[in-house]
């Protein structure tokens, strides 16, 4: 979802906005509220249950200086269960003159929950494609909410479409729940001739017509979810172009003045670079076979992700690159729930995180944006990124600038740096290529399974941490270095939010010699007042931690102590040391015998024995990886590396 609520998400990332626009631009903030709040009612309308919603085709007329639509929507559906009727998702406000199916008219009703029930003369068995076509006109419903825009650039009307999320009941009848997209569409739009139409998918055709009429054909055969349906029509030049790694269609739709403005024309040229570096990383464009593109559209301020074709009101390159980054996450792959929305928005933040790394900005100026974006995050101490049930309704919370979008991208970059880039780039293509949620849908469970099948690694405490709860962490480190040169941690935690009891995250830290040297150290953080040892082979005068922004926390402090060594901690308290560990581990706070035992991360049984006071557990033989030790009824985590 980008609309007019994007513009303040693009605006608040340029790192000369501070943290706080969010929560000052209530303007912007009320009229989301205003343009959602109507809509958000469920996920799943249980009534459409019963069938598969295959095709539809739209035939119908529309004029940029009339607010009206009228013509057909003709649905083809496979019924899963023996049915006598069947529902669509569709206002009341706009008339049904009839419903037609195989020559005859069946009885209808227009439901004022936003729902058409057509009843058949017989009842239909399972497993029975069927379909019927349903004549509609008038002035689309625009109560509570808008999807349907007129408006006017350079005097020139426009008309266009913004349905996210439950807005295309509200201009053709269609199945909106999050557990089925149409498997093709076809958009037949009859307008005055002098106007240009732009849709999602393939171009099959521009007829004019008597009477100075013009029929514009778009056909999509990918999966598409009913919100993603969309037009602009206007007075457009067309510019036809090719992008991508394998050459296929770059068309937009421009105003002309638009057109002749070489800043924005330069930006729009450089979606090249933008779609280049996503294939490279997230895989190849889900809709070559179509097209890629952007359409200007009439509402101001405004982004939106439509399927092939993003709508455009400016073209910042922040802008773009967002929008091109939903093609793979938010159409190919949609959010499940809207409870998942994160999935949508969090991964279109990241995209633009990757073009601002790799393409757009400095070294110097990513860190700012990263750091910006961190104060955004931590400017309020609780908060989820999945959005639970009882705030369905609640829209700043649901498309929070500060939850939904900056840390649903920032987690994917914490991500990142736990697995390396490599691994987490892998894990993004083969979550966008997995059969189970390509051109379907997912939820938040699926991708952490995603995460297990590709890595490996079980993520389930990072999203219940980061995802679930809500917060964020403040770090103490103190150190100090032994006079062979190791370096002494001693690690503390406080959290912002009582909903997280400790943050279990790999530490980045960054020492710096007398002489220049460097070294890059990982603390694996698993408890609190947690004590690790690293050996170094030069003297240390600086210690750096989340040196790259790596992970999200606040007033963290860095502390030289001189007195830190393995004595330092309490004589009462069990912990172990080093971790992660390499060869032996250590044990403070066991004063006599006792029986181990050493679990893997799936919970089987890897080794047993007895521990004595102030010798060491041989772990040498353990493959890298994450295990638990159990000790006098305590578990602990450590990291074999």
């Amino acid at each position: 979802m980008k609309k007019i609520y994007f513009l303040m998400i693009f605006l608040l990332f340029s790192i000369q906005i501070p943290a706080q626009f969010i929560s000052e631009n209530k303007d912007l903030m009320s009229k989301e509220m205003g343009r959602y709040q109507r809509m958000i009612d469920f996920n799943v309308n249980p009534n459409t249950l019963n069938y598969d919603l295959q095709y539809q085709r739209m035939e119908v007329f529309l004029d940029p200086e009339v607010f009206q639509i009228s013509g057909t929507v003709t649905s083809h559906f496979l019924t899963n269960q023996n049915m006598s009727s069947i529902y669509f998702d569709f206002t009341n406000v706009l008339p049904v003159s009839k419903v037609t199916y195989h020559g005859t008219d069946l009885n209808f009703q227009q439901l004022t929950t936003k729902e058409l029930k057509v009843d058949f003369p017989a009842s239909l068995p399972s497993n029975t494609l069927d379909s019927l076509t349903i004549h509609y006109s008038g002035a689309p419903d625009n109560s509570g909410r808008t999807s349907f825009y007129m408006g006017t650039h350079d005097g020139s009307p426009v008309l266009s479409t913004l349905s996210e999320p439950y807005g295309a009941q509200n201009w053709f009848p269609t199945k909106q729940s999050m557990n089925d997209k149409i498997n093709r569409f076809d958009i037949k739009i009859t307008t005055p001739n002098q106007y240009s139409v732009a849709s999602n998918g393939k171009l099959m055709s521009e007829t004019l017509l008597p009477d100075n009429k013009k029929l514009t054909f778009w056909r999509t055969n990918y999966p598409m979810a009913a919100y993603l349906v969309a037009f602009s029509i206007g007075n457009f030049n067309k510019i036809n172009d090719v992008i991508g790694n394998s050459s296929f269609p770059f068309v937009n739709y421009l105003y002309p003045s638009t057109n002749a403005n070489s800043g924005v024309m330069d930006n729009i040229e450089w979606t090249k670079t933008a779609m280049t570096l996503f294939e490279n990383h997230f895989g190849t464009y889900p809709f070559a076979a179509e097209k890629y593109g952007h359409m200007e559209f009439a509402v101001n301020g405004a982004a939106m992700e439509h399927q092939t074709m993003s709508s455009m009101n400016s073209f910042a390159k922040s802008t773009i690159a967002h929008e091109l980054a939903h093609q793979w996450f938010g159409d190919k792959i949609t959010c499940g729930a809207w409870n998942d929305i994160w999935l949508n928005e969090g991964f279109a933040t990241f995209g633009e995180q990757l073009v601002n790394e790799k393409n757009l900005m400095t070294h110097s100026e990513f860190m700012t944006y990263l750091a910006n974006q961190m104060s955004i995050i931590t400017s309020q101490p609780n908060g989820s990124v999945y959005v639970n049930n009882n705030n369905l309704g609640n829209i700043p919370v649901l498309f929070s600038g500060r939850l939904t979008y900056v840390k649903g991208g920032y987690v994917l970059r914490m991500m990142k740096w736990i697995l390396g880039d490599e691994a987490f780039y892998q894990l993004l293509k083969d979550y966008a290529a997995n059969p189970a949620f390509a051109y379907s849908y997912a939820k938040t469970e699926d991708f952490k399974n995603q995460i297990l099948v590709s890595t490996g690694r079980d993520f389930t405490g990072f999203f219940n941490d980061w995802i679930y709860g809500e917060g964020y962490p403040t770090y103490t480190i103190k150190w100090n270095q032994s006079a062979n040169l190791d370096m002494n941690f001693l690690v503390s935690q406080t959290q912002s939010d009582p909903s997280v009891s400790f943050f279990e995250m790999p530490l980045p830290v960054k020492v710096t010699g007398s002489n220049g040297e460097t070294a890059f150290l990982v603390l694996e953080n698993t408890s609190n007042a947690q004590l690790f040892s690293k050996p170094l082979n030069f003297q240390v005068v600086n210690v750096e931690f989340n040196y790259e922004k790596q992970i999200i926390e606040k007033n963290s402090m860095v502390v030289f102590d001189d007195a830190l060594s393995t004595e330092s901690v309490s004589e009462n308290e069990v912990m172990l040391f080093p971790n992660p560990v390499s060869d032996r581990l250590n044990m403070k706070g066991i004063k006599k015998t006792a029986d181990f035992e050493i679990f893997s991360s799936d919970g089987k049984l890897i080794r047993k024995g007895k521990y004595s006071p102030s010798q060491t557990i041989d772990v040498s033989r353990l493959k890298v990886g994450v295990y638990f030790l159990k000790i006098n009824a305590k578990s602990f985590k450590f990291v074999k590396e």
